[in-house]
């Protein structure tokens, strides 16, 4: 299904969610919903330019994110202003829950990063997951993690990475 109409594409709340706590929330554009996979874009929500060393995300970039409401992660295609394709940053989350235009995401602490060339992929913040507690609090939930982690960086080593966003 498109979300688009004659006035614009649909307008959702993504509200990203932490250890209980409403970590981030901003405005997107609801581009499609197929039932399975929620696809937003929205500007770069963070304060000012944030540098990880091997990606920077600064004010004008594009993010086109992929939710899913029964996998364990969220795909973020991350472009510049101009449109160039920086690379895919991956949250591992709880399944999506989309209610009305509230789109809550319950983020887990692991990431991937895979560059825009597929050259660069690292998993990211396994310290703080393991620091969390979860393995010990919800043995299910952060199993589900780990292999959602690992799911998708074997998909991002083995250029299967893009058939999850077509």
């Amino acid at each position: 299904m498109s979300a688009n109409s004659a006035e614009g594409p649909a307008r959702v709340e993504v509200v990203l969610v932490k250890a209980g706590r409403t970590k981030i929330r901003y405005p997107a554009d609801l581009l499609s919903d197929d039932g399975a996979r929620i696809t937003v874009r929205a500007p770069w929500a963070g304060d000012g330019t944030r540098d990880f060393g091997f990606v920077r995300f600064e004010p004008g970039d594009v993010f086109t994110e992929h939710y899913w409401r029964d996998r364990w992660y969220s795909v973020k295609e991350v472009r510049t202003a101009g449109g160039t394709l920086k690379g895919h940053y991956c949250d591992i989350t709880r399944p999506a829950v989309l209610t009305g235009t509230e789109l809550v995401v319950e983020d887990l602490d692991l990431d991937l990063w895979r560059s825009a060339d597929g050259t660069d992929v690292r998993r990211l913040d396994e310290d703080e997951f393991a620091a969390s507690g979860l393995p010990e609090t919800d043995p299910r939930a952060a199993a589900a993690a780990v292999a959602a982690l690992d799911e998708l960086e074997t998909r991002a080593r083995e250029d299967r990475f893009d058939a999850l966003l077509s």
